[in-house]
């Protein structure tokens, strides 16, 4: 957790799965959402942290979110249910498991006497989320790095108006692809990483995936699992958020398919469809967290399908960086198939589905949840039986996106009382350019753990 990326750039798996019984599964429904993340999040901490350290984390990190249920569940029409993830202090998906790790990581940290500066890239919510989730830590400074003037202005005050000298965020001229470039460059370069004690919190980190899985769980119980069968569909960009819930398919929990929504982006999608990972540019879309061509999560899922070849993986991802583009083998295709279907939606499928389900259910999505109602509707719909149920991850709230939902709406979405001011609140942030020495040079400056390792 600690550490982000392994030394060598590879990316951190348990060696074992977990497994729950289906009579665990089945417990978890009517359980507070804390509760149920203890039980999942347990068996991956092992005896590094103990049952009531756990629980203590949970209950504080899940104390802020603006709903009882945390993650609720609602009905958008028959057998379709969309599974809100916004309730917490961003009013995004990241909250419930950036909550988590910024206790985990305060709390490890202070038994080891030590500091650590974590520096992440965001296309939009994983930067507001990990600066409001460490912003008053006594350990941790936080640099966020974002693609300047492509992320939505609500996303970017989140990160530019807090006030704490401990987090930092910074425009980068150019690309969401460039921000997480400059981000492995830092990691890849041993000594910078150790004078700064680099730690990082994008969803290459193990512990962000952990803890997203509970509302898998939690969503499948409320819904009668493991006795009915369910499927779910992800608005996804970088593969973390349905990592989570191939995750909860490998503990234990039926799952009959996972189905990955995707913008006019369609890089997965396209996997799905042809066998070859091929990057192609990015276009700017109403959905700009989903405008990515590296799926960085997607190397995990790579490497369980090919029985855990890592050397086939490593090739793979070698041949990414060299050409853009590499082929699946066989039984990465084959697993691929049966684990997950695949639906891209442009820039007018969007809108419609926006449309069209505020019409049927009075119910309002934003473009990145538009993109995995999109996905139930077409890829899901013709993948599972009818009588399972669908559930639809929402990972944002409306009043983040109310430039790109006005014109399709004709209404704008308002911000909830609790970030009254943020559209008026002062910012501050630095723009620099797509150069790691400038980065790093920034990065030195403002880390404590610089310091204090001098």
């Amino acid at each position: 957790m600690l550490a982000g990326l392994a030394r060598d750039g590879g990316l951190y798996l348990p060696e074992t799965w977990p497994e729950f019984a289906p009579e665990t599964i089945a417990s978890f429904a009517g359980r507070p959402f804390a509760e149920v993340a203890v039980e999942v999040i347990a068996p991956f901490a092992g005896a590094a942290l103990t049952r009531s350290e756990l629980t203590a984390m949970a209950e504080d990190a899940y104390a802020s979110f603006g709903h009882p249920a945390t993650t609720p569940l609602v009905q958008i029409e028959p057998g379709t249910f969309v599974l809100e993830l916004f309730h917490g202090p961003t009013l995004a998906f990241k909250d419930v498991a950036m909550q988590f790790l910024a206790r985990i990581m305060d709390h490890v940290l202070a038994k080891r006497g030590a500091r650590a500066t974590i520096v992440g890239a965001t296309s939009g919510d994983t930067g507001g989320a990990a600066i409001e989730a460490f912003r008053h830590s006594d350990r941790v400074d936080v640099v966020i790095l974002f693609p300047d003037g492509r992320v939505s202005d609500v996303q970017r005050r989140m990160m530019t108006t807090p006030t704490e000298k401990s987090v930092h965020a910074v425009a980068i001229k150019g690309t969401f692809d460039d921000c997480q470039a400059l981000v492995k460059g830092m990691f890849n370069d041993h000594a910078f990483r150790d004078r700064v004690l680099l730690s990082g919190v994008n969803s290459i980190n193990w512990g962000r995936i952990v803890a997203q899985v509970t509302y898998y769980f939690v969503a499948a119980a409320a819904l009668g699992a493991p006795d009915r069968k369910i499927a779910f569909s992800v608005p996804t960009g970088n593969f973390g958020d349905i990592f989570a819930g191939y995750v909860a398919k490998r503990m234990g929990l039926p799952i009959e398919m996972l189905a990955i929504g995707s913008n006019q982006n369609d890089i997965l999608p396209r996997t799905v469809a042809t066998g070859a990972y091929e990057m192609r540019g990015v276009a700017a879309t109403s959905s700009p967290s989903m405008d990515i061509q590296i799926s960085s999560n997607f190397e995990r899922y790579l490497f369980e399908a090919s029985g855990r070849d890592a050397d086939l993986v490593a090739r793979q991802m070698q041949m990414l960086a060299q050409s853009g583009r590499f082929e699946l083998s066989a039984e990465q295709q084959s697993s691929l198939r049966q684990d997950f279907c695949a639906a891209a939606a442009g820039e007018a499928d969007v809108a419609a589905t926006i449309r069209e389900t505020l019409r049927a259910s009075g119910y309002l999505v934003e473009p990145h949840t538009a993109c995995g109602v999109h996905a139930a509707r077409t890829a899901l719909a013709a993948n599972v039986s009818a009588d399972t149920a669908r559930v639809v991850l929402s990972t944002a709230h409306p009043a983040k996106f109310p430039d790109a939902i006005e014109p399709i709406t004709g209404a704008r979405p308002a911000l909830p009382p609790l970030l009254a001011t943020l559209m008026t609140d002062q910012e501050r942030y630095p723009v620099l350019g797509n150069d790691l020495k400038e980065v790093e040079t920034f990065v030195e400056k403002v880390s404590r753990a610089a310091g204090a390792h001098a």
